[in-house]
């Protein structure tokens, strides 16, 4: 019996695989359009772009949504739920805050001339801040459904599996913001 409990102990939540086949497409795509970028910055006609300030405030707001879900987690291990549904409001409600600030800043840049034809950084700034606030509204959609399903009693018991995928895609979610971030502020000048 311990031999197949051992084996049980080594395999991988079949929730928590396909996170990590996920994350690791979405880290081939982004990988892929910021290599463009770079090739694509070397033509005559490019245009750099200068970010809103908004992007840091958002940038604020994510980081600390971060924390959120980690002292969520670190709540549901220790079976405090009340706690653990809180602070998954509150990372919702900063997620939210995040997806807003970011369409200001892509208002600002409309505001600015930077739109998404001509030849420069706004194209890819478009796509690549878009294809994340895509990302974060699928984390938020999923953080609704976790709510939900906390508040209607269809989640009875402690199992820790649900929240540490919610917030290990969330962590991802924004070390890729700081990556994007840093790469339009630094490389991609």
């Amino acid at each position: 019996m311990d031999i197949v409990s051992a084996q049980q102990d080594n395999k991988v939540h079949p929730h928590k695989f396909i996170l990590w086949v996920a994350i690791a497409s979405i880290i081939m795509m982004f990988a892929g359009l910021t290599s463009a970028y770079i090739v694509k910055s070397g033509q005559a006609n490019w245009q750099d772009v200068r970010l809103p300030n908004t992007f840091w405030y958002s940038t604020a707001v994510l980081l600390i949504s971060s924390l959120t879900i980690q002292v969520a987690y670190r709540a549901i291990k220790q079976r405090e739920m009340t706690q653990y549904r809180s602070l998954l409001i509150v990372t919702l409600v900063l997620g939210i805050a995040f997806v807003v600030l970011q369409g200001i800043g892509f208002s600002w840049l409309w505001a600015h001339g930077v739109h998404f034809d001509g030849a420069g950084a706004g194209q890819f700034l478009y796509i690549l801040f878009g294809l994340h606030a895509l990302h974060v509204v699928g984390g938020i959609i999923a953080l609704i459904i976790i709510i939900l399903k906390q508040y209607t009693g269809k989640t009875r018991s402690y199992n820790t599996v649900q929240a540490e995928v919610m917030s290990t895609y969330w962590h991802f979610v924004d070390f890729l913001w700081l990556y994007l971030l840093v790469f339009f502020v630094w490389i991609g000048k």
